[in-house]
């Protein structure tokens, strides 16, 4: 038997079956080939190509500027080096708020050209339409409610969401709705954990949340954060498990010294 064979995918139903079994699911951003392969190898449930590539990536202040054409293609890249996980991809900003028919297009663009296995929107009952048209077309749906950063001019900061009775109580019916639609998964960012824990018990569906506290039913990081790649970026959610940006500019700093100093390439390095 190929080691291919014996690797068994993630899906959509592996997620709900996890929930149902009180598994913890992971899930991390990608947006590149080699990334894609060794958070793949770590053995991630499901990986995140998120519009946050317009931060991590190309630099921008928001997730605004990243086009669909520019996640078509982190996407493939990520596809390529992947065997397992479950790949999700964000549909940016501007492809399916306005109306229902750019949202399947845009979804089965994604599908179709970036080879992703879902896609995920942020956005509750104000999207209602796109959703059950991207559904009913049988692409998977993974929901995003709290702090959605696509709508971060309306809100003004990027501080924790639904504190408010009337905002929590809104989260809660966008999670069922989500769930209604035929969502398999809705991310939950920055709010309150308690409501977060609500929000997880009453659906049946995964919340996987990011700065919602311990109760959800995963979690997702953005890999350059984890990997401590950004030097300025720590909110109270994140948990660095290296401080890459050290060790890299460290081994750029030493590589440029030793080219200096002509001690590389030394004779075991030439030909």
């Amino acid at each position: 038997m190929s080691v291919h064979s014996e690797i068994k995918k993630i899906t959509t139903e592996t997620l709900r079956k996890m929930k149902f079994d009180k598994e913890k699911i992971t899930m991390l951003t990608a947006y590149d080939f080699t990334t894609a392969k060794m958070v793949d190898a770590g053995g991630v449930d499901s990986i995140l190509i998120g519009d946050s590539a317009a931060n991590v990536m190309a630099g921008h202040e928001t997730t605004l500027p990243i086009t669909l054409d520019q996640m078509i293609y982190h996407t493939q890249c990520v596809v390529r080096g992947v065997e397992r996980a479950l790949v999700v991809a964000d549909l940016p900003f501007g492809t399916y708020q306005s109306n229902p028919e750019k949202a399947l297009d845009s979804a089965v663009r994604m599908m179709k050209e970036g080879g992703a296995h879902a896609i995920k929107i942020e956005g509750g009952k104000e999207i209602e339409e796109s959703i059950r048209k991207i559904v009913n077309a049988g692409i998977p749906v993974c929901g995003h409610l709290g702090l959605t950063p696509q709508s971060i001019y309306q809100f003004g900061t990027y501080k924790v969401r639904a504190k408010e009775d009337a905002e929590a109580e809104k989260l809660i019916s966008d999670c069922k709705l989500l769930e209604e639609l035929g969502c398999f998964a809705v991310v939950l960012e920055k709010i309150p954990a308690a409501l977060a824990k609500k929000a997880s018990e009453s659906i049946s569906i995964p919340t996987i949340g990011i700065g919602a506290g311990p109760d959800c039913d995963g979690q997702v990081l953005v890999y350059h954060d984890l990997v401590g790649m950004n030097k300025g970026f720590s909110p109270k959610f994140l948990r660095r498990y290296l401080d890459l940006y050290t060790e890299i500019t460290g081994a750029v700093s030493q590589y440029v010294q030793d080219v200096k100093s002509s001690d590389f390439p030394n004779d075991k390095e030439s030909y």
